[in-house]
């Protein structure tokens, strides 16, 4: 991604503080005890977290020190590297264009969980129109039945995407929605399928056991769905964030997460955190408040977009 994009162009708070602030760091001539705490401060500021920051400025020490580099000017490099590996393991299964559905799949059905707030709606609006560009027609499935106005939003956000928006009456069953949402869709030989769900319901164990109740109706409709799912995140909230997302892996199986609101915060950080302590990709990023605002994430453009200035 070159400098200017929208991923570049979503970083500018996060370049212009945490991060600027430790590529600052290595325009000292020598590396000392110094650097290091210094380092280690600037990463656990910007969210990348203590443990992930722990590990991080210790494989970089390993490797100046193993490769006898003296110089601080070289440790920004080795940094950029190491942060790069965090991310890349994951970014190989991401395939073609993050989710991209699988062309030779007649329905893809991607669920989308997160908590309220965290921009779940909106994101969804930018993924059904993400694959409209691509040439794909789009089903979205108000299965949020526990607020009306998250039905209500969704409708908007639909028809704006250019998306058919499946929904019934507030209180309803969620997964009645999901089985007419792919009914629909397979009449009218739609391709993608993108559920919204409840952000909360009166307990955790009841939005945990909703969720499994979709994923349940969605597999007995279609093979192997839900083929994606996808946890919003909002970027804003930190180490908040990655709280959230350890309570989802544990009941719901994630395949991914977007991360809202990117453009919002100076702590680009967590994005380390997530890779290194979920084990599961950043498929997308949210980069404004528009419906083309949404990149697909690119660990190398993403890496080099924290320093560049």
């Amino acid at each position: 991604m070159l400098k200017g994009g929208k991923l570049w162009e979503s970083l500018a708070r996060t370049r212009g503080s945490f991060f600027g602030q430790i590529a600052g760091l290595f325009g000292a001539s020598d590396i000392g005890d110094e650097l290091w705490d210094d380092l280690e401060a600037l990463l656990i500021q910007a969210d990348v977290g203590v443990d992930t920051t722990s590990a991080l400025v210790g494989t970089v020490k390993d490797r100046v020190a193993h490769e006898g580099i003296i110089k601080a000017a070289a440790v920004e490099g080795v940094l950029k590297e190491e942060m790069l590996a965090l991310l890349d393991p994951h970014s190989a299964r991401m395939g073609n264009a993050g989710t991209a559905p699988d062309r030779q799949r007649l329905l893809t059905v991607i669920l989308v969980i997160g908590v309220n707030g965290s921009g779940k709606t909106t994101t969804i609006a930018k993924l059904a129109h993400y694959y409209r560009k691509q040439g794909r027609q789009v089903t979205l499935a108000a299965a949020d039945t526990f607020r009306a106005a998250a039905i209500d939003q969704l409708k908007v956000w639909g028809d704006r995407a250019g998306a058919t928006v499946i929904a019934h009456q507030p209180g309803s069953d969620p997964g009645a929605v999901v089985f007419d949402a792919i009914k629909s869709s397979q009449a009218r030989g739609a391709t993608t399928v993108i559920i919204d769900t409840a952000g909360r319901l009166h307990t955790k164990y009841n939005l945990m056991k909703e969720l499994e109740k979709i994923r349940g109706i969605a597999a007995k409709q279609v093979h192997q769905a839900p083929h994606e799912t996808l946890l919003v995140l909002d970027a804003t909230t930190g180490q908040n964030a990655l709280s959230q997302a350890r309570h989802f892996k544990e009941s719901v199986g994630i395949t991914g997460v977007v991360l809202a609101k990117l453009d919002g915060t100076a702590k680009g950080g967590i994005v380390f955190a997530i890779a290194r302590e979920l084990g599961v990709p950043v498929r997308f990023v949210g980069t404004g408040e528009k419906m083309d605002d949404l990149a697909e994430f690119d660990p190398p453009a993403f890496v080099d977009s924290l320093f560049e200035t």
